[in-house]
């Protein structure tokens, strides 16, 4: 039986489970609503429904085990949800455990973003390259971080918090307190509320100042433009520090790449001398909303070269920079 994982991508409105060979292939997929009204222990009932289901579907023998990806700050030695907005009741629930117990095979619980950059990694546009940064571009911003092929996690696990980086320290304030972070001026949410500031409605959304700025309106494109120069900031700020080859972007407002990135390459050239003079790269990622199903998935392949394929419950740790 050739070997395969199974990647689980929990967010706050759907679960999706996919079963993915070692070469990247999709062997099964299934996508249903999150229902989180019965609380935490039910959810997880669903959880394991899908993946028997998908396991019996597979067959057992060639599995390798399940990583799944979930929002939120995770205690990773304890497997436990420490903190999410999106998934309520969760927080301090035993996830890992719960599944281990009912499937008896390898669980690795990962925060969602940290497993869309080591799926980009795998499959996307980081193939070939084992230190990257992933910005996603959503809600909110968040990302991961991956160094030498593993998700750099932090003592807390809560590295790769890009969105509270100040990139104007006397910009709009936020929810965590802080003013000027990333995400209060370049996610989708922001582009919205600069979107209504620009008198484009009380409804509008980044995806209609996208489709204002197509249709030639300037100052739907200064939109992009202030949230670009944002993003530049931040990732000049990040290649002054990593010094990594790639870094990432993904999320809703990509499609708005060609209004957002001039001013996001201005402005890294000015303020990275690395990223003006060599060859590193700022790049789309290529995976979209499956990145983090495949880098769940890729999580028991990558445990199990260094521990072999018995079933046992893992922490997925980052080395010693952690």
């Amino acid at each position: 039986m050739n070997a395969y994982s199974i990647g689980v991508d929990l967010g706050g409105t759907n679960l999706r489970v996919a079963a993915i060979g070692a070469e990247g292939q999709i062997l099964d997929k299934v996508s249903e609503q999150a229902v989180f009204d019965a609380g935490p222990r039910q959810v997880v009932n669903e959880i394991v429904g899908v993946i028997q289901a998908v396991r019996a579907r597979i067959g057992a023998d060639g599995l390798r085990g399940v990583g799944i990806g979930v929002p939120g700050y995770i205690d990773m030695d304890a497997g436990i949800v420490i903190g999410s907005a999106n998934l309520p009741g969760f927080e301090g629930f035993p996830v890992r455990d719960e599944v281990q117990e009912r499937l008896g095979t390898t669980i690795i619980l990962e925060n969602d973003a940290n497993a869309a950059a080591l799926g980009e990694m795998w499959l996307g546009a980081g193939r070939g390259v084992k230190d990257l940064i992933l910005l996603t571009l959503g809600t909110g911003i968040g990302g991961g971080i991956v160094i030498n092929g593993k998700v750099l996690h932090g003592f807390l696990g809560m590295a790769g918090e890009f969105g509270h980086m100040t990139v104007f320290p006397d910009g709009n304030p936020c929810g965590c307190g802080n003013c000027g972070c990333l995400e209060k001026h370049a996610s989708a949410t922001a582009i919205a509320a600069m979107g209504r500031m620009m008198h484009f409605g009380r409804d509008t959304t980044s995806a209609k100042v996208y489709e204002l700025a197509l249709q030639g309106n300037e100052r739907a494109k200064r939109v992009f433009e202030s949230a670009g120069r944002a993003l530049g900031v931040a990732i000049a700020s990040l290649i002054n520090i990593f010094n990594f080859p790639l870094y990432l972007l993904s999320g809703g407002p990509l499609p708005a790449w060609d209004f957002f990135a001039p001013s996001m390459f201005a402005e890294v050239n000015k303020r990275s001398f690395t990223f003006a003079r060599t060859g590193t790269r700022i790049e789309k990622g290529l995976l979209g909303a499956d990145a983090g199903l495949f880098g769940a998935a890729y999580l028991p392949f990558e445990c199990g070269k260094a521990i072999g394929n018995q079933p046992s419950v893992i922490s997925h740790r980052s080395p010693a920079l952690s």
